[in-house]
């Protein structure tokens, strides 16, 4: 059985010293971007995302995830075209195209990490080394989701090297996961590094199929503010692994209002355009519970 103190000691985040090297990491990418010439004069923003930006990674995970986002051009959609909700504008003109800034990030990067830097369908990679982690490099563009009010839903929008697009909110998922974890007294992110720790557990033990980490945390996401003030950790692990166990125990909920929603609050956490399903995070609850001998 997994005791209460060995719980405790999951709830960290990842050491002091592989906090240093993710500093180092993202300092050194500001570095590179902010030296660039082709940079110099445009409207760029640089910041951290995933676990090491939400501060729910552990030792296993420790790169570090960081946007480039170009500000300069703004992509937009409406929610409902026939109601419209974005105001007039004139069609961008500029040199910031998909390709370009791919190009330019190429260069900064490579110019700062010689030899370190490949290149993704989506991010940049820069491999590790004694003094610094490995990092992914996300370029995107500022993206606005329109309401017919006028209200505006802000993200950013990533061209995949071959064709296709993402849109995502990575400032939407911080915000939140700072909410909920002010909410619950610090509890619900300390508890996202227990289930990432258990994870690890089972899958090293062949006990389960690896689990993705945003996955795992957009789990603990859902489940009920309450469940994090329980007064023993077993006890909230109890309530969060058999919310999640019955959740994906039943199909896909056809109302809008009960489908569980990623971090951010936006996309759907299951749908077909995701690299999941429930069936496969049903079967690790399940082994998750047993690992945990709860009845």
């Amino acid at each position: 059985m997994v005791t209460e103190e060995q719980l405790a000691g999951w709830t960290g985040p990842s050491s002091a010293t592989e906090q240093d090297k993710q500093e180092l990491t993202e300092r050194m990418i500001r570095e590179a971007i902010s030296a660039h010439e082709a940079f110099k004069g445009f409207s760029f923003s640089i910041y951290a995302k995933g676990s090491y930006a939400n501060n729910t990674n552990v030792k296993t995970e420790s790169d570090v995830d960081i946007v480039v986002e170009c500000e300069e051009v703004v992509y937009w959609e409406e929610v409902s075209p026939s109601e419209g909700g974005h105001p007039a504008s004139d069609a961008y003109e500029g040199v910031w195209t998909p390709e370009y800034l791919r190009e330019q990030i190429s260069a900064a990067l490579s110019a700062k990490f010689p030899g370190a830097v490949t290149s993704g369908t989506t991010a940049f990679q820069i491999t590790s080394n004694t003094s610094r982690v490995d990092a992914d490099v996300v370029p995107c563009f500022t993206f606005r989701e329109y309401f017919p009010s006028g209200y505006y839903r802000q993200g950013t929008k990533l061209f995949k090297v071959g064709g296709g697009t993402i849109d995502n909110y990575p400032k939407l998922q911080l915000n939140n996961g700072r909410a909920k974890n002010t909410r619950t007294n610090s509890y619900y992110k300390k508890t996202v590094r227990i289930l990432k720790r258990l994870e690890g557990i089972l899958v090293d033990k062949g006990l389960a199929d690896e689990q993705a980490s945003y996955l795992l945390e957009c789990l603990v996401y859902n489940c009920p503010d309450e469940y994090f003030l329980r007064s023993t950790w077993r006890a909230v692990m109890q309530a969060c692994l058999a919310d999640i166990y019955n959740y994906t125990m039943r199909p896909e909920p056809t109302e809008d209002s009960d489908r569980w929603l990623e971090g951010n609050g936006v996309k759907y956490l299951f749908h077909f355009t995701q690299k999941w399903d429930r069936a496969s995070v049903h079967k690790f609850a399940n082994a998750a519970w047993n690992y945990m001998e709860f009845e």
